[in-house]
């Protein structure tokens, strides 16, 4: 039997994969676990997200790993804290050409930094880095995600 927490992971699962600029972008949330600790995305390469040398446009890679790490971490670190996405930094190192992937892993070694910091500091910025592989697990961008974190008062 399913409970409530299974049917609003399932759903939120489903429903993340209709939200305009994925939809657009083709972006499928592929798996995120219970926890939200670990997801999986990916992308085809599809008329919509082609660029004009027939390759998986910058701005579509980069959308598929944007808001990942911010909603891992609010479901994380709970009510008492804010976090924002602050900056990135995509560093293209091989055309796409098909299908690409990107996984996100927020350990407890993430979560415990960051609590302590925030425990002598008021506000942070921490650096989560991401890997966009193809089917073959070449490197076809690497991204760094800035997010800006801090208690509430």
């Amino acid at each position: 039997m399913i409970n409530t927490f299974e049917l609003r992971q399932r759903f939120l699962e489903k429903l993340i994969n209709f939200y305009g600029p994925f939809l657009g972008a083709g972006v499928k949330l592929e798996k995120m676990t219970k926890d939200f600790r670990q997801a999986r995305v990916s992308m085809k390469l599809t008329f919509y997200n082609r660029n004009y040398m027939g390759t998986q446009f910058g701005g579509s890679l980069y959308a598929m790993v944007d808001p990942w790490y911010m909603l891992m971490l609010i479901k994380n670190l709970g009510k008492d804290y804010i976090v924002w996405d602050k900056a990135a930094t995509i560093n293209f190192r091989k055309p796409g050409k098909g299908k690409v992937t990107a996984e996100f892993h927020l350990t407890e070694e993430h979560l415990n930094e960051i609590k302590n910091t925030l425990e002598t500091q008021n506000k942070m910025d921490y650096v989560f880095k991401v890997e966009v592989k193809d089917d073959a697990g070449k490197l076809i961008a690497d991204v760094d995600k800035v997010l800006y974190i801090r208690k509430k008062s």
